[in-house]
């Protein structure tokens, strides 16, 4: 077949006209190059995948274009093809769009990529180092003509960022399906998926962006101010409402939002965060998300001190390597009651990590050039890492890893006394993350996950009545979580934690989303607000699987299997989401998880209200029922609730008694032992 039919076939194309190239605006963070190790025959299929997004007349002039990003960055952006000036989640009427879906949809993606919310808004990364919206540019634009064009009776179909059509479905189905970074099992490790990354075929999605449905920095900043909270009561300290008097020590504001320095404020503790990037450090100063920043340990540590004398909340950055400073606070014998970290190690070899002993710089410049001694770097300077750590927690010092995957990084990095079966790392670490010790039984276990909605008109008033009707739905008294939340949804406002699209996020049970998201429709049907986003993070009861984080606690051995997350996925596209999402990796890194994630436009309509109904408990509960079949009890508790409130049966397990089983095993054993 000639170029003349192809054209003639291609419905929706993009222009034939080059657009002029966009100037990059100063002060605009950049991802770091990815590294370029292609073969030739590897390096002609990666031009040839990114040339048939484009017109053939001008392959001439973007092929060099694109040769010349591909080694220097290690991937195609298609930079070209970036609409100029900055993007931002506008209100929905003023997108094109054939059905309101879809134009709901491309505020989401915008927001993603708006330069107040995006870690690397030029390279599509909106969080987690890695976390792309899309591959490139090429593909948002193409994905955005299709979406002004896509009816209510059809399905746009995504993989990894690439739009493979528009199909014929019905008013009920998903208006989009999306996946990210699936790989074939035997290929499905970092090695193999660079490559194909690199060939432009892959993308990681990271969770909420290759999800569309990132609402800035307030989710995270939410989940750690939980973490923190429930931490403290954990380790015995604080009043159980705020931190006054603790001190918390932690690593990275460049990753995940710099959520901890706004969480740290939120709940009054003495924080000393340690991070390399000054940009980011500078950027949350300014934005009065820190107290206070220095390179001088000194200063750092004595000022920390002199808070916590004085009962004083403090949040404080050292402008350095967090082994730096652990290895300082070792020295001064000054112990922090909690100690995590919140760098990107679920790709430490990526960028996510910077070695002790480099600066931000020296780390990205080693990391283009020679990324095997990058590697050796980390390696040597995890194991230092380790040795404080050991050192703080031996003098009391509550460690929690914070979902991203440092304990494994180190694992690999040669601390194998972290397994916490001695052989391997399919049990999990001597130290807890904080799923496993905190949000997984208290939470998870009983259908408690980040909830989340956002306003498309953008007005400020929607919010604020959303945030009204939320605490109307919550009672209280229930329970402890419902009070944190409650708590939390009050305050909302005043802590300032909207960043682009006017959103909201807090954890709710089945029951608390219920309510909420029938409120909210109600709301838009009534015409008291406009169109009103919601959904979740992947990040949840039955969204995700991954041993290593969302199901830490699960230990009846079905931990590393990934049955719970697909049919998620399969059951929300089923009952009529708006969208839906899966993705390799999450915030773990590729090969450690599978995240699903969904969306659901509330138009007012009672077929919404039917939708929320059937989905919102099928999202909720087959969660909870993969986690009381594991023997979970609080899960057990939720199962059975939910049993004889609801015409739902959920398998329950029978309980074996542990002499029973003990004495069998130990029968068995003892007489091989013997022979």
């Amino acid at each position: 077949m000639d170029m003349e039919q192809m054209k003639y076939g291609m419905k929706i194309r993009l222009g034939d006209d080059l657009p002029d190239y966009p100037p990059f605006l100063d002060g605009v963070r950049r991802a770091p190059g990815r590294g370029f190790s292609l073969s030739r025959n590897q390096t002609e299929i990666a031009l040839k995948n990114a040339l048939r997004y484009v017109p053939d007349h001008l392959h001439a002039t973007l092929a060099p274009e694109f040769m010349e990003e591909l080694t220097r960055y290690g991937r195609i952006y298609a930079y070209r093809y970036r609409p100029a000036g900055a993007i931002k989640g506008r209100p929905v009427h003023e997108y094109k769009g054939k059905c309101l879906e879809a134009k709901a949809l491309q505020v989401m993606i915008d927001n993603n990529l708006d330069f107040d919310v995006a870690l690397y808004p030029y390279e599509l990364v909106t969080y987690g180092e890695s976390g792309q919206v899309f591959q490139n540019w090429l593909q948002y634009q193409l994905v955005k003509k299709y979406l002004e064009v896509l009816e209510p009776d059809q399905t746009l179909v995504i993989h990894s960022g690439h739009p493979l059509g528009l199909f014929r479905s019905r008013l009920e189905a998903p208006r989009v399906i999306n996946s990210n970074g699936l790989m074939v099992g035997m290929y499905d490790n970092v090695q193999d998926w660079e490559i194909a990354a690199s060939m432009g075929v892959t993308n990681y999605g990271q969770m909420t962006a290759g999800g569309w449905f990132f609402i800035g920095p307030q989710g995270i900043v939410h989940g750690c101010f939980n973490m923190l909270l429930n931490a403290a009561r954990h380790a015995g300290v604080g009043n159980g409402d705020d931190l006054r008097g603790v001190l918390y020590v932690t690593a990275g504001i460049g990753s995940i939002s710099s959520a901890q320095t706004k969480a740290a404020q939120i709940s009054q503790c003495v924080a000393i965060i340690a991070e390399v990037n000054n940009t980011m450090v500078d950027r949350r100063l300014k934005q009065g998300w820190l107290d206070y920043a220095s390179a001088d340990l000194s200063d750092v540590t004595d000022r920390a001190v002199r808070a916590l004398e004085k009962n004083e909340a403090l949040t404080i950055a050292y402008r350095g390597n967090t082994v730096d400073l652990l290895e300082y606070l070792v020295e001064r014998g000054v112990t922090p009651a909690i100690l995590s970290d919140q760098t990107s190690c679920h790709i430490p070899y990526s960028g996510g990590y910077t070695p002790q002993g480099l600066t931000f710089e020296e780390g990205r410049a080693l990391l283009q050039k020679n990324r095997d001694g990058f590697k050796d770097k980390v390696h040597e300077s995890l194991r230092r890492h380790w040795t404080s750590i050991k050192a703080l927690t031996d003098r009391g010092a509550w460690f929690l890893e914070y979902g991203n995957s440092i304990m494994e990084a180190m694992y690999d990095a040669g601390v194998k006394e972290l397994s916490r079966n001695s052989r391997d790392k399919k049990d999990g670490f001597i130290f807890p993350d904080f799923i496993e010790a905190i949000t997984g039984p208290e939470l998870f276990d009983l259908g408690y996950g980040p909830f989340r909605w956002v306003c498309l008109t953008g007005k400020d008033e929607d919010l604020e009545k959303t945030d009204m009707a939320a605490m109307e739905c919550i009672d209280p008294d229930r329970r402890p979580q419902d009070r944190d939340n409650y708590n939390w949804i009050k305050y909302a406002g005043e802590n300032d934690l909207v960043i682009g699209t006017r959103a909201r996020m807090l954890y709710q049970d089945l029951s608390g989303r219920m309510k909420i998201a029938l409120r909210f429709n109600d709301l838009v049907r009534n015409g008291e607000t406009g169109p009103i986003m919601i959904g979740r993070d992947h990040h949840d009861t039955g969204g995700a699987d991954c041993p290593t984080r969302e199901t830490s606690n699960i230990r009846d051995g079905s931990n590393v299997t990934a049955d719970m997350s697909i049919h998620c996925f399969a059951g929300n596209a089923a009952r009529g989401m708006t969208f839906v999402s899966m993705h390799n990796g999450g915030g773990v890194g590729i090969g450690r998880s599978l995240h699903t994630g969904f969306a659901l436009l509330l138009d007012g309509s009672d077929r919404v209200d039917e939708i929320i109904r059937n989905a919102l408990p099928w999202d909720v509960m087959g969660g909870i029922a993969r986690r009381s079949w594991a023997r979970n009890p609080n899960a057990m508790e939720a199962a059975v609730q939910h049993n004889a409130t609801s015409s739902d049966c959920i398998t329950l397990p029978w309980l074996a008694e542990d002499c029973l089983v003990k004495g069998t095993v130990e029968s068995y054993f003892s007489g091989k032992e013997d022979s």
